[in-house]
């Protein structure tokens, strides 16, 4: 009778502690098997907002056309981030590793970083991470049910809060590699 007690007793431990780390565990699952995301997006910086569509590709490619009049554009291949102002003609270059999108665009980071973390309730729908190490502050959301990347929260080169949500996710479509080739820029 005794081992029965404790044979339930340690089921039920093993499944109760399993249902906890079970949102955790359903990120780190969903994460690994994204190769890549395309999606809509809304990035608030201060006061001001801008909407667009964007494509990532791990490890660190990125591709965002927002629409808005200048029909900027962002474009990572991985080492250097552009951001393109096509009405005025004007190319800003950076080295990708002095900005956020370094880590944003690294799952192998992002996977690494939550492992030792704990998924805080954002809102009813969001789990968020803090991932806090010397150089950068990063909030990372995802889906509560799906578990899907939901965006981020970083702060920019000027000290302004940058929030990037994400919305409409399709995961793992084909995706036309050009797309991160970086402009001409000379």
């Amino acid at each position: 009778m005794t081992k029965k007690i404790t044979f339930l007793l340690i089921f039920f431990l093993f499944f109760s502690s399993k249902i906890i780390a079970s949102p955790k565990q359903e990120i780190i699952n969903n994460l690994n098997e994204t190769n890549n995301l395309s999606f809509e997006f809304k990035q608030k910086i201060s006061k001001k907002s801008e909407q667009g569509k964007c494509q990532i590709e791990y490890p660190k490619l990125m591709y965002c056309l927002y629409y808005n009049e200048d029909k900027k554009e962002i474009i990572s291949n991985g080492r250097t981030l552009v951001i393109k102002n096509n009405k005025f003609n004007e190319t800003y270059v950076y080295p990708l590793k002095k900005t956020p999108l370094f880590y944003i665009l690294d799952k192998d980071y992002i996977l690494n970083e939550i492992k030792n973390l704990e998924p805080e309730m954002a809102k009813p729908d969001k789990f968020k991470f803090l991932i806090n190490d010397d150089l950068n502050k990063i909030k990372i959301f995802f889906h509560s049910k799906t578990f899907n990347l939901l965006g981020w929260e970083t702060t920019d080169i000027y000290q302004n809060k940058v929030l990037f949500e994400i919305s409409n996710i399709k995961k793992n479509q084909k995706i036309n590699r050009g797309k991160f080739k970086l402009p001409n820029l000379n």
